[in-house]
């Protein structure tokens, strides 16, 4: 039993570093996307497509660390796992449409 009050809190430090990076993935790839490539990109000549070609593989990035932020949450039974979860959630289902809308730029 103490091994598992020991590991509780290196549980709940590993948790919120993933939610961390998982919010920051997310935030970089908005900030890219939407503030600085439209921006920059007229500036520094980019091809009109750069947008949804650096957002696609971010967001994959972005979703992958968004599910192990929940996956860990519910692993280490931590007592934020459900507002956690939802705002994972909202941000996956964000992600989600805006992947389809870049693929959709693509093609």
């Amino acid at each position: 039993m103490t091994d598992t009050v020991a590991a509780a809190p290196e549980l709940d430090e590993a948790s919120a570093r993933t939610l961390r990076f998982s919010i920051l993935i997310s935030a970089i790839r908005c900030t890219l996307t939407y503030v600085i490539l439209p921006f920059a990109a007229p500036i520094i000549r980019l091809a009109p497509g750069v947008g949804p070609a650096v957002g696609i593989p971010i967001a994959l990035v972005a979703l992958w660390a968004n599910v192990a932020s929940i996956k860990r949450h519910w692993r280490s039974d931590h007592r934020w796992k459900w507002p956690v979860s939802v705002l994972n959630a909202g941000i996956i289902v964000l992600l989600v449409i805006l992947l389809v809308l870049d693929i959709g730029q693509l093609l």
